[in-house]
């Protein structure tokens, strides 16, 4: 009779994605590359939270991101092309669809205000990650190589 191999003293961290909200994510030893947005402190957290369900920008995403979203939660407001700053990852997310920003979603966004010009982004699927890795904040949706 064969006997299984005893397991692992130390085995390898598996990769564990959850699609209920707010449950964080391991995803082992590997680096990946994920499509990434900065978000000014406390946002970010408040997005991995749940608390905060619509993004708003003044620009649309592009049209072929249609998978994961890596949140980066960063301190400084970017205001120039180029700029840059060092945040920590919070989330993962989805955006489910992108629609002018309306009154009503004050609260969803946790915005003050209304201003006419803006899109909200509805963000689904967030999966909160418990990270305390630096890595690179910048303006638009950028690229990033990580192992999270």
């Amino acid at each position: 009779m064969r006997r299984a191999p005893p397991p692992a003293a130390n085995p390898e961290p598996k990769r564990v994605s959850s699609n209920a909200r707010n449950k964080p994510v391991k995803t082992g030893n590997r680096m990946m590359k994920h499509k990434t947005l900065s978000i000014v402190h406390p946002n970010g957290t408040r997005i991995a939270n749940g608390e905060k369900t619509i993004e708003v920008r003044r620009w649309l995403p592009p049209t072929d991101l249609t998978g994961d979203l890596l949140i980066v939660e960063n301190k400084n407001f970017l205001f120039k092309e180029g700029e840059t700053d060092i945040g920590i990852p919070v989330a993962i997310v989805k955006i489910k669809s992108v629609r002018p920003f309306e009154e009503k979603d004050i609260p969803a966004a946790c915005a003050t205000r209304w201003e006419p010009g803006y899109y909200s982004w509805e963000l689904t699927e967030v999966r909160k990650l418990n990270s305390t890795q630096q890595v690179l904040a910048a303006r638009g949706i950028y690229e990033l190589e990580i192992d999270l």
